[in-house]
């Protein structure tokens, strides 16, 4: 489910546009949870990956995404949730047994989370990579994940992807970080401009998010929210 502050609105594209809900009045009906479901997943503090595979016809395919977590650690495993309409989702055509790379970005890779946000169909033009036993490896990241597919789970306009881990590196380095639409946020002591955990401003935080200086569209498995 692939943040951006409440006043900079993200640009029109295909796909889900982020909208506040209408708010709940006090004794008056239930509001339906899917008016404001977007912008409740936008206050959800993640990390960020590029999920790459090798298409049918031998070329890289990847796609960024913000819905990458752990599922098991015996076996080590992953799930990640890839919109069906996605290009990268079609392309992977991901059965049980199939490959991909999971890359979790790091705080200098901004640049690279907005290649993979994008619709260029050649994203690796300008991207340092190599294949790992067919499946796309990424250069330079903090962690790097090669997995395999054990189970296609469809629901909705979504497709979770639970995958086993079967490499992994780890190097050092503070995450890239999505909130509310944007990257980049970083973490670090709280106090004027700053962001907690639920997006209150000021006062003193433990790693309270800072602000980035940029915004970016939000990404959730190839769908903008």
């Amino acid at each position: 489910m692939s943040l951006r502050q409440r006043e900079e609105r993200p640009e029109p594209r295909p796909g889900s546009e982020s909208r506040p809900g209408p708010e709940p009045r006090p004794g008056g009906p239930a509001v339906d949870p899917a008016a404001g479901f977007t912008e409740a997943m936008a206050r959800v503090v993640s990390g960020v990956a590029v999920v790459c595979a090798r298409r049918a016809d031998g070329s890289p395919c990847g796609l960024l995404v913000s819905s990458l977590s752990s599922y098991s650690v015996a076996p080590p495993s992953v799930m990640v949730a890839l919109a069906r309409g996605s290009r990268t989702y079609r392309a992977m055509e991901a059965r049980v047994g199939t490959s991909f790379g999971a890359h979790l970005l790091g705080s200098a890779d901004e640049a690279l989370a907005k290649v993979f946000a994008g619709r260029s169909r050649d994203k690796f033009e300008d991207v340092v990579w190599d294949w790992d036993d067919g499946t796309p490896r990424i250069a330079g990241v903090p962690v790097y994940l090669k997995c395999r597919v054990a189970a296609v789970l469809p629901h909705g306009d979504h497709v979770v992807l639970v995958a086993e881990v079967t490499g992994c590196t780890v190097a050092d380095g503070d995450p890239l970080v999505y909130y509310r639409r944007r990257l980049g946020w970083r973490l670090g002591p709280g106090g004027p401009g700053a962001a907690g955990p639920t997006g209150e401003r000021g006062g003193s935080v433990p790693g309270a998010l800072q602000e980035p200086g940029a915004a970016t569209s939000a990404v959730h498995g190839g769908r903008r929210m």
